[in-house]
C-alpha cells in the first residue's frame, strides 16, 4: 500500500476532530454548568456554551463547602497509596523475577489467580477485619492495603524486570553486591518507566475512589473529594442540589486524572508492551 493522499489525511483529521469534540462535549458542558449563576441553576436553564462566568462560584465552594478539606484528604490518601503500591510491588516482583526458589512459580500463579476474585466477595471480610482493628473512620483501610503488593502491579513489573539482562546482576554480585543493593541501585532505576505507569494507575484509581471511602469514612472532615462531591448533592426539603458547585467539585475530580494521564501516557504505553513480553516462566 502506498502513502495516503492529502485528501485521505484531511478526511482522517476531520473525522478525528469530530470524534474528539463529541467525546469532550460532556466536559465542556460541565464547565458551562460550573460557571452558571445560582439563578440559572435553580431554573436548570443551562446551555452548552456558557452565557455567564460566575467565577465567584470557585470562591464559594472553597469557603462554604469544605472543598479544600476534601482535596487535602484526597491528596494525602493518594500520595501514600502511590508510595505503597510502587514500593511493595517492585520488591515482590524483583523476588519473583530474580530469586530462584522452590515453589516460586506456583506462588506466582496463586498470586495471579487472586485477580479473578471479585472485590464484592472480599468486601465484607475486609470490613470485619478493619472493624476489629478499630480502623473504621480512619484513612488506614484506604492506605494500608496498598503496601501489600497488588497482583496486577507485580505481574507488570516482573515482566519488565525479566527483560533486563541478568549479566548486570552477575556483574554486581562479583563486586560483592547482594540482592538489596541490586534491587535498589540497578533494577529500580532501570524500571522507572514501569514504576511510573504503576504510579499513574494507582493515582487514577485512588483519586476517584468512591466505594472505599463510602464504606469506611463517616466523618465529613475525613472524606476525600469523590465522596465530598456526592455529599454536595445531598439536600433536604425537596430543594435542588447546587449543580454549579457540584460541577466545580467534579472538575477538581476530573482534571488531575486527565493531566496525569496526558503527561504519563507514554509510560502506560510502555507498560502495555512490556506486560506481555516475557510470559510466565
Amino acid at each position: 500500500m502506498g502513502n495516503p493522499s492529502t485528501a485521505e489525511k484531511a478526511i482522517s483529521y476531520i473525522f478525528l476532530i469530530l470524534v474528539g469534540v463529541l467525546l469532550a462535549s460532556p466536559f465542556l458542558y460541565m464547565i458551562s454548568i460550573a460557571l452558571a449563576s445560582d439563578a440559572t441553576t435553580i431554573k436548570l436553564a443551562f446551555t452548552f456554551v456558557p452565557r455567564e462566568f460566575e467565577w465567584s462560584n470557585f470562591y464559594t465552594i472553597f469557603t462554604n463547602n469544605n472543598l479544600g478539606t476534601y482535596l487535602k484528604n484526597s491528596v494525602m490518601i493518594t500520595m501514600f497509596t502511590i508510595i505503597g503500591s510502587v514500593l511493595s510491588a517492585s520488591v515482590v516482583s524483583y523476588g519473583f523475577a530474580r530469586i530462584q526458589a522452590k515453589g516460586s512459580r506456583f506462588l506466582f500463579i496463586v498470586l495471579l489467580s487472586t485477580m479473578m476474585i471479585p472485590g464484592e466477595v472480599t468486601m465484607v471480610p475486609q470490613f470485619i477485619i478493619f472493624r476489629h482493628l478499630d480502623w473504621i473512620n480512619t484513612f488506614y483501610p484506604l492506605i494500608v492495603p496498598s503496601f501489600f503488593a497488588g497482583a496486577f502491579n507485580v505481574f507488570l513489573i516482573r515482566q519488565f524486570v525479566m527483560s533486563i539482562p541478568r549479566s548486570l546482576d552477575e556483574a554486581a554480585m562479583i563486586d560483592g553486591m547482594g540482592h538489596p543493593g541490586i534491587y535498589w541501585k540497578i533494577i529500580m532505576p532501570l524500571t522507572y518507566p514501569i514504576l511510573a505507569a504503576i504510579a499513574i494507575f494507582s493515582f487514577s484509581w485512588n483519586w476517584g475512589n468512591f466505594m472505599g471511602p463510602l464504606i469506611y469514612i463517616n466523618d465529613p472532615e475525613k472524606m476525600p473529594l469523590a465522596l465530598g462531591v456526592q455529599l454536595l448533592t445531598t439536600v433536604s426539603g425537596g430543594q435542588l442540589p447546587p449543580w454549579n458547585l457540584v460541577m466545580i467539585a467534579s472538575l477538581f475530580l476530573t482534571i488531575p486524572m486527565v493531566l496525569v494521564y496526558l503527561l504519563g501516557q507514554r509510560y502506560v504505553y510502555e507498560a502495555n508492551i512490556s506486560g506481555g513480553s516475557s510470559g510466565i516462566k
